[in-house]
């Protein structure tokens, strides 16, 4: 897996703290920093996501995607999910997060809610590389509620 990462600062000023990542698949996502009102040319512009919140996303993605994958192999009609992450971060640098809750929004018709919870737990114990990793510094927990569809 690859991946470049390269500033988008503003020729000539090399201000602002915006950042443009091209996959190695091929995919183009821009990240930015805070902006700053001190120390403006330190600070993002706020045109795009943190690269934190950006890990967080990329965490969400990789669980649901599990959840789903896990509903479909075991026969059951997943419509819709979804995963509200919520996170809290150290107080000093490294500001790595120290706890993680991922909420499951999970719908389908004559979805077991043993089904939907053994999925998650799956995910959360097994497959999903993105949580075990930040599993080493942030205590994760989840929960969910299923919806008829």
């Amino acid at each position: 897996m690859e991946c470049t990462v390269s500033w988008t600062g503003s020729a000539g000023t090399q201000s602002g703290m915006g950042f443009v990542a091209e996959t190695g698949s091929g995919h183009v996502l821009a990240m930015d920093g805070a902006p700053d009102a001190a120390k403006p040319e330190n600070g993002g512009r706020n045109f795009a996501p943190r690269p934190m919140e950006t890990l967080l996303a990329g965490a969400g993605g990789c669980t649901a995607y599990d959840v789903v994958l896990i509903l479909k192999r075991g026969r059951h009609q997943v419509r819709t999910c979804s995963v509200k992450l919520s996170a809290e971060r150290a107080e000093t640098d490294p500001k790595v997060f120290t706890k993680i809750h991922m909420h499951f929004t999970v719908s389908g018709k004559e979805l077991p809610a043993a089904a939907v919870e053994r999925a998650i737990a799956m995910s959360h114990d097994k497959y999903c590389s993105a949580t075990v990793m930040l599993g080493k510094t942030a205590e994760i927990t989840t929960s969910f509620e299923l919806q008829d569809a």
